[in-house]
């Protein structure tokens, strides 16, 4: 514990050190590879409830809100088009991408004309498994991943979440999961571990259903991850939450899912050949769209406003929705690129070197020759590959950049706090930085985005 302790630390430090908003600065154009395709993140931020440990940006269901946003998803969508990007493979996160199934086909379908598409990944909830409209619309638009979000199923702790009476108890969960098995090429379930009242029985119980009895085709299982704006919620709703029992937990993960789930990453186990887990490990760059969501193209993350009427209004105007930029040094780029590199398990030295040139390795000589002393990793010729003691390693790493990741999107927050709840805040003053950015790009006229 003391090494992962120690590595979450630097960790830590050096993301909240370099993630500090930069207004003003404007997307770059596409990468000049002829035929490069990327991936595009489309974020639904609405949710029929608003779970205390999630930490994304998510505000209470609203139709006519909803209707009005996918609207200008559509536009914003459009708009990466014209500046030039090809985008093969979509992941739509929130929120709750499903809650309104015409809107959410009517979006994937533009997507279908507009790029060559591989894969779609469509987060949900369970209850919307028992809605045959949002399973048939799915399955149109040529979903391959559906990743639903079940967390936990031990009918205490979603009680406790507020899940047991927004999406169905244990029972009701497990009978959603099975009738829409094989529907689609690829069915993950996200799960949580070192829950506060979560003891080593209830997560046992939760392996043994999985093992057992459903047998998905993906498992994505996410440690809770605790921040200065979930604490509370966290603690007042679940219990006062310790990050004591987390490596525990996780080797009861590891010991549980063998032979049957092979790791795609440190924390999504496959039991087949998989569609698309985790985005941020498969693709360099990726490019998003929506309130609040994160690109990171070109060494540098970009962030679209947090509030939603501010964005419905930027895409109206057909001004670009970014407020801030985080431009990481070159160091700093290799670094991210080898924590997301070997948080895929095994990474191949030859594909980075291509990428960042011959460089990178010797200038992360020093961070290499320590996670090899720790025994984090293993080297095979040109093969990096986590061991089991590197893998949780890395649970905890990728915990502490997400939590830093959620500084910078507290930062940059604007009006959002009145939109968490029933009622939207539509008239508070918007930070200067915001104001004079979106002013930048009006007259610089990069109205693309």
């Amino acid at each position: 514990m003391l090494i992962a302790n120690l590595m979450t630390a630097v960790v830590r430090h050096q993301f909240r050190r370099h993630m500090q908003p930069m207004p003003g600065a404007s997307l770059p154009r596409p990468a000049p590879q002829q035929g490069r395709s990327y991936l595009l993140y489309l974020h639904v931020p609405f949710c029929e409830h608003l779970c205390p440990f999630c930490f994304f940006h998510r505000v209470r269901f609203d139709p006519e809100w909803a209707g009005h946003y996918f609207a200008a998803l559509r536009d914003d969508i459009r708009a990466w088009h014209r500046l030039g990007y090809r985008f093969s493979d979509v992941y739509v996160g929130g929120g709750t991408p499903t809650v309104v199934p015409g809107e959410l086909a009517a979006t994937l379908a533009l997507l279908r004309d507009l790029f060559p598409m591989r894969s779609i990944s469509v987060e949900t909830n369970p209850n919307h498994l028992l809605r045959e409209e949002v399973l048939s619309v799915l399955e149109r638009q040529g979903v391959n991943r559906l990743s639903v979000g079940v967390q936990s199923f031990d009918d205490a702790l979603l009680q406790e979440m507020g899940r047991l009476q927004a999406y169905g108890s244990e029972a009701q969960i497990r009978q959603a999961l099975n009738r829409v098995q094989g529907r689609f090429a690829t069915l993950n379930i996200d799960l949580l571990f070192n829950l506060p009242h979560q003891d080593m029985q209830s997560l046992q119980r939760d392996l043994r259903i999985l093992v057992e009895e459903l047998r998905v085709d993906q498992v994505s299982y996410y440690p809770l991850m605790v921040e200065p704006s979930t604490r509370r919620a966290i603690s007042k709703n679940m219990g006062r939450p310790t990050s004591s029992r987390e490596a525990v937990f996780y080797r009861a993960i590891l010991d549980n899912l063998r032979p049957i789930y092979t790791p795609g990453s440190a924390w999504c186990f496959n039991r087949k050949q998989a569609a698309l887990d985790e985005y941020i490990v498969d693709h360099r760059d990726f490019a998003a769209a929506g309130s609040g969501a994160f690109s990171y193209l070109h060494g540098t993350f970009y962030t679209n406003t947090f509030s939603i009427d501010r964005y419905l209004d930027l895409i109206g105007r057909g001004c670009s929705p970014l407020v801030a930029a985080v431009p990481l040094g070159l160091r700093e780029q290799y670094r991210y690129a080898l924590l997301m590199g070997l948080f895929g398990v095994r990474l191949d030295k030859r594909h980075l070197r291509a990428q960042y040139g011959n460089g990178i390795f010797d200038s992360l000589r020093w961070e290499l020759f320590a996670l090899k002393r720790a025994g984090a990793i293993e080297e095979y010729g040109d093969c990096l590959r986590l061991t089991e003691r590197g893998m949780y390693y890395w649970v905890a790493m990728m915990r502490e950049f997400f939590i830093s990741v959620n500084g910078l999107r507290d930062r940059l927050r604007l009006h959002g706090r009145g939109e968490l709840g029933t009622e939207r805040c539509q008239d508070e003053e918007s930070p200067s930085s915001e104001r004079e950015g979106t002013a930048a790009y009006c007259r610089r006229g990069t109205g693309a985005l």
